[in-house]
């Protein structure tokens, strides 16, 4: 079904097309040049040190945990059975890398304005078990960092941010992924900036970078700097580096395609942006006060991934009129990430447990939606919303 109003659109004009034939040219096809490049104009544009490109968020998110099992830094080291606090709302591959790495799932509540943690829930789940905390920034808005470092205080627990749908959010003054030791991104194409497919972890601690290098090709040390913190010093025969294996990692490295790509994306960044941030004050100002609607809240400075519509605790609607009504005027319709994930049946294989009572989580499971944002101005999408 073709959509007047879908849930997203191409980034891409002429520059996107010459990077990929430029690829093509080259002969190249496999992770290099472009790809570290892009990884360097992705960090310098984030604000962090490093950044490692990985072939989706989802791998982003699985290297990032397992870069935590691997570290020699106690303070930030993982172990089985450890205890991660994460919100009941966000995308399957926030969770799965932690029940493959045999860590303890706690879901915890979201806040039915902001759809991020329920910062009082959050507060309470702490316990002594606690190891790590997992930040979502839901639909572009980002978490409040300043309460959620205030809540974990002097105690050793590390804080990792999935931030795949929230490129370019700030709060504080800081991009949005750049709170943790480390965060994820991704470049899929409904995302901000398109690599086709595409994901990275950035983080300010050389060791990180060194591990997460390692386990992104093969946990081999081929693409580690001679000094580093992995095997220490490797050797000047590069026959003998070739194949030497140092950590149990994956394949998951990006295609030069991707990096190509990448590179001409961040160009757009600071535009795709302001034109999501400003379709989002005319959404603002037309759906606002409406008498069944709730949309999000935005925390610090929203990037507006999408745009979430929740039927309010005590309205009388239905979210099945609700979709037929957007359908209707043109709007294609989506649940609100994956709803309230612990009661998926996957769950049952997760070493989990749920803290108090997902009560938001599941009113937005069953009574919410999102409608697509763009990097241009849908002004007449906006206004097709009035007659909801």
């Amino acid at each position: 079904m073709n959509f007047k109003y879908p849930l997203a659109t191409t980034t891409w004009d002429e520059a996107e097309y010459q990077a990929l034939q430029d690829v093509i040219s080259s002969g190249m096809f496999t992770m290099g040049p472009k790809v570290a490049q892009f990884e360097c104009d992705f960090a310098q544009y984030i604000g962090s040190k490093y950044a490692v490109m990985v072939n989706s968020g989802s791998s982003a998110n699985l290297l990032m945990i397992a870069a935590l099992f691997y570290t020699k830094n106690s303070s930030l080291k993982l172990n089985r059975g450890d205890e991660v606090i994460v919100p009941a709302v966000s995308w399957s591959t926030t969770y799965y890398p932690l029940y493959q790495y045999g860590l303890k799932i706690k879901f915890v509540d979201i806040d039915l304005n902001t759809l991020n943690y329920d910062l009082d829930q959050l507060r309470l789940a702490v316990s002594e078990k606690t190891r790590a905390i997992m930040a979502v920034n839901l639909l572009g808005n980002p978490n409040d960092f300043s309460s959620i470092k205030h809540i974990i205080g002097d105690r050793n627990i590390v804080l990792i941010e999935d931030n795949c749908e929230s490129l370019g959010a700030e709060f504080e003054g800081k991009m949005a992924g750049t709170f943790g030791v480390m965060g994820s991104f991704s470049s899929f194409f409904s995302h901000h900036i398109s690599t086709m497919e595409g994901g990275l972890v950035v983080t300010d601690d050389e060791e990180f970078y060194h591990i997460l290098l390692s386990l992104r090709a093969h946990g081999w040390t081929r693409n580690l700097p001679k000094e580093n913190h992995v095997c220490g010093t490797k050797s000047e025969d590069s026959f003998e580096e070739s194949f030497r294996f140092v950590l149990p990692g994956y394949n998951v490295r990006p295609l030069e395609m991707s990096g190509a790509l990448g590179i001409e994306q961040v160009k757009k960044l600071p535009h795709l942006i302001s034109e999501r941030r400003n379709n989002a004050v005319l959404l603002q100002s037309t759906l606002r006060d409406h008498p069944e609607i709730l949309i999000q809240s935005e925390v610090g400075q929203s990037s507006w991934f999408g745009f979430s519509l929740v039927i309010k605790p005590k309205s009388s609607w239905i979210r099945k009129d609700l979709i037929g009504r957007l359908t209707n005027l043109g709007f294609e319709c989506r649940p609100i990430v994956a709803g309230n994930f612990a009661k998926n049946e996957v769950v049952k294989f997760f070493n989990s447990e749920v803290h108090g009572q997902l009560k938001n989580a599941e009113h937005v499971d069953q009574n919410g939606l999102f409608i697509g944002n763009h990097h241009h101005p849908i002004c007449d999408a906006i206004k097709a919303l009035e007659n909801i």
